[in-house]
């Protein structure tokens, strides 16, 4: 990477860039889909995107990290918010990510569904 790791640029984009699963690399680094981002007119660094897929497992991975414990160990209430806010982020636009998130939260694909069947209806009443 062309900047230091102390650059403000770089301290400023490398939470979004954790947040995101995505990876700093030097701008002389990035390939076809990475972003390279500048600092007053030169290139500073890369940001390489995470697949799909991986972004969803980062997520889980978020959610159990702020939650303190294993997503399936969450009281029924909990997991339905986690579901909004999985929903929200676009988790099940992914390829299998209804199964995904339910084998995380220990609940069968139905009950995932029923969840965002509920929280819609829900929406649909106001």
């Amino acid at each position: 990477m062309t900047a230091s790791p102390d650059h403000p640029f770089v301290a400023a984009v490398k939470p979004l860039v954790d947040a995101m699963g995505g990876e700093l690399v030097g701008p002389d680094e990035a390939e076809g889909d990475d972003v390279v981002l500048a600092w007053e007119g030169q290139d500073v660094l890369a940001v390489r995107l995470p697949h799909l897929s991986d972004s969803l497992d980062h997520i889980l991975t978020e959610l159990e990290r702020r939650h303190g414990m294993p997503l399936a160990e969450l009281d029924r209430r909990t997991k339905q918010s986690v579901v909004r806010r999985l929903e929200i982020r676009g988790a099940f636009s992914v390829r299998h990510g209804v199964e995904t998130v339910a084998t995380a939260l220990g609940v069968s694909r139905f009950t995932v569904y029923n969840y965002l069947n509920r929280e819609n209806a829900g929406r649909r009443g106001k």
